[in-house]
Formats: structure tokens, C-alpha cells, sequence
């Protein structure tokens, strides 16, 4: 019998980066869904230009040049106080409501990719599809049978939301480092769950949400790991560090979450106040048709939000109901909801039950699909053309 030991040392290469059949599956599935996306900008970026007596269509980077995306390359390429100005001006963007992790990577890798959003495109690539199989290997713990984890990254693929998983923002990369963090919490390996949690929570702050949540698992571990303990401190890391930055630069403390409170509006509300407010923005006829639509999206959001916290709650599962409940109680306490809809790709508790609800009635995915595949066209026609409200 042929040992590895035995093997020629091209064949062992092949054998230790071949990627197992159930992770190829899910790349496929995920390289599928990223053509079908670049279709629609190559399409959004001829039909529906900025201009509609154009005789020629834009950039091809075009239609991923909006919104948010303009607050990461600023920082990435003039940093966050560039010549002296800062939020002390009158027209400042308030870009330190961004945290640095994105746009530090996006600079690294400007070395090697000149055009920016060529850069930001890759980030979001390759981070996307390390997402995808962490999250198939995370819903194959819980789901039985060969198709679980394919099922549950075909539900978070088609997910109306999905296009931002596709663009120069942060959702790919800070989910390439919350779920492998996760998949190593379940495996109780809690200094690399540390670690991959601190580099999560240096993209965005809902990587403290997933610090809460491991936290809370490490707890109810039935074996712990009391020398681990200190590794669980290590996510608040970046976030003391950061705030330490923008205190040299601005004497505030706070200064991220002072602009978001600018830009924003998102300073302290109570839940029903926001509630209110964004009912009256979604059906008071006091936004424009878009600017409703989008609000109405949040309400539909939130609602699922709250099922999904009800249902954790109910199978007793406390680490991810702390990380729904958490990110729930940060987005439904601003003066209107904003950006709940792209939060639910951060979820994987959402798509892991939609695909066990799914393996039990299988009218249920026909029924997603059905739905999902027009609100994904919708939402990505939306984003790419910048008419998306949120």
C-alpha cells in the first residue's frame, strides 16, 4: 500500500490544495452568481447611464462607484484627516464613521492593482468566496444530509442584498473573518476565534456584536478552557485603538460614532420612536417613491430580524440570539432604520434555518427563489445605477 509518504511530490501538492468536493460545489455555485452580477453592471452601465442622451456608456468600473464606496477609497488614498481638515468644517463627509480595516487593505492591495476599484472588486471577490465556504462548513454542523451547506450559500447568494457581497464594501471581507472565526468558536479553538474576531471587528463594529456572541458560547462550553479566557478580551483591541487615533486627531472619543450621527442619524432613539419614523418615511408620502421603497425594506428587514431573534430564542441557541439581538438593538434605535436590509447578509443564522426549513417543506425554496430572484434584480439595478436610498 502507497503511504502519503510515498506519493511524488507534485501529486502531494495537489492532494494538500485540492479543495473537497462539497467546497468546490459552493466556489461554483458562488463564481455563477458573481457572473450573473457582472452581467447586470455591464447591462445597468448601457441602459441606464447618468445621462440618458449619452452615445456611449460609462467606465466599466462605473456602475461600483457609488455611495459608501467613495468614503473607503478617500481613506485609503488621502487618509482619514488629510491636510489638516476634519469634522471641525463645515462640508466634512464624516469618513471616520468608517472603521480602517477595509480601506487599509484596499491601499495594500492598490500596490498590486493600480485602479482602485479594480482593488476594492478583488478584496471582495476573493474575501466572498472564503465567506461562502465558511459558511457552508457552518450549516453542515447543524444540517444533515450532503446539500446542506449548498443549500444554505444558495439562500444567502440570492438574498435581495446580495450585490453588496459583490462590490468594493465591507460585507465579503468582514464575513471571510466573522465566520471562520465562528467555525473555529464551534470548534473550541478560541485564540484563533479571538484573533479572526479582532480583525472582524477592525472592518466594522459589528464584529464586537460576534465578540459578544463568542463570548457568551465560551460560557456555555462544556468544556472551557479557562487559560483561553484572556484571548476573549483580544476583539476590543482594535476598536480602543481606533478610538485612540481619532482622540490624537479630533479630543473626541467617540468621534466615530459622532459621525454617523451627522451623517446619519444615527444618535439614540427609542425603539418605537424609530419605528415611527421610518413608517412615516415608508408610507407618509413625505419621500419620493425610491426613498419610500428603501424604507419599506428596512421595516420588512427588521420584522425578519425579530423572527429570527424569536426562533433562536425558542431552540435555545444564546451565542447567535446575543449577535441578532445586539445588531438588532444598534440599527433599531436610530433616529429611522438604515441599512438593515444590507445587515442581513451578516446573519448566517438567518439562511442556515431558511435551508433546514427548506429540507423539511421543499415548496419552501421554490417559493424563495421565486421571490428572491426578481427583489435580487431589483436591489442590484438600484445599487449599480445609484439610485439606492440607504
Amino acid at each position: 500500500m502507497r503511504t502519503r509518504a510515498d506519493l511524488p511530490p507534485e501529486s502531494l501538492g495537489r492532494r494538500v490544495f485540492r479543495l473537497p468536493p462539497d467546497d468546490r460545489e459552493v466556489l461554483w455555485l458562488y463564481l455563477l452568481t458573481r457572473a450573473g452580477l457582472w452581467v447586470t453592471a455591464y447591462c445597468a452601465r448601457w441602459l441606464f447611464p447618468a445621462d440618458p442622451d449619452t452615445h456611449q456608456a460609462g467606465s466599466v468600473f462605473a456602475p461600483f462607484q457609488q455611495w459608501d464606496w467613495y468614503h473607503y477609497l478617500h481613506i485609503a488614498r488621502d487618509g482619514y484627516f488629510p491636510d489638516g481638515a476634519g469634522p471641525w468644517l463645515s462640508h466634512w463627509d464624516n469618513r471616520e464613521a468608517f472603521f480602517p480595516g477595509f480601506p487599509l487593505l484596499l491601499r495594500a492591495v492598490h500596490v498590486v492593482v493600480p485602479n482602485w476599484t479594480a482593488a476594492g472588486l478583488l478584496i471582495s471577490f476573493v474575501t466572498g468566496g472564503v465567506a461562502v465556504m465558511a459558511l457552508a462548513r457552518i450549516a453542515r454542523l447543524h444540517l444533515p444530509g450532503a446539500d446542506a451547506g449548498r443549500r444554505t450559500v444558495l439562500f444567502f447568494l440570492l438574498s435581495p442584498c446580495a450585490v453588496f457581497l459583490a462590490v468594493g464594501y465591507t460585507e465579503a471581507l468582514f464575513l471571510a473573518l466573522a465566520l471562520p472565526a465562528w467555525l473555529a468558536a464551534q470548534r473550541r479553538n478560541w485564540p484563533l476565534a479571538a484573533t479572526l474576531t479582532a480583525l472582524a471587528t477592525a472592518v466594522r463594529i459589528s464584529g464586537l456584536f460576534l465578540a459578544a456572541a463568542i463570548a457568551v458560547h465560551f460560557l456555555l462550553a462544556a468544556r472551557r478552557h479557562w487559560r483561553a479566557l484572556p484571548w476573549l478580551a483580544l476583539p476590543a483591541l482594535p476598536t480602543a485603538l481606533y478610538a485612540w487615533y481619532l482622540h490624537a486627531h479630533t479630543g473626541d472619543w467617540l468621534a466615530w460614532k459622532h459621525a454617523q450621527e451627522r451623517g446619519w442619524f444615527r444618535d439614540f432613539h427609542a425603539p418605537w420612536d424609530a419605528w415611527s419614523h421610518t413608517w412615516t418615511g415608508a408610507f407618509g408620502r413625505t419621500q419620493t417613491t425610491g426613498y419610500a421603497f428603501m424604507f419599506q425594506a428596512e421595516l420588512l428587514a427588521l420584522l425578519a430580524g425579530l423572527l429570527l431573534l424569536a426562533l433562536l430564542l425558542k431552540q435555545r441557541r444564546w451565542p447567535e440570539a446575543t449577535y441578532i439581538g445586539l445588531t438588532l438593538w444598534a440599527l433599531g434605535t436610530s433616529y429611522w432604520y438604515m441599512s438593515i436590509p444590507r445587515a442581513t447578509l451578516l446573519w448566517w443564522p438567518l439562511w442556515i434555518i431558511l435551508a433546514a426549513w427548506s429540507l423539511h417543506r421543499p415548496r419552501i425554496k421554490t417559493v424563495y427563489l421565486c421571490l428572491a430572484a426578481p427583489l435580487s434584480t431589483v436591489f442590484a439595478l438600484t445599487f449599480l445605477t445609484g439610485r439606492w436610498a440607504s
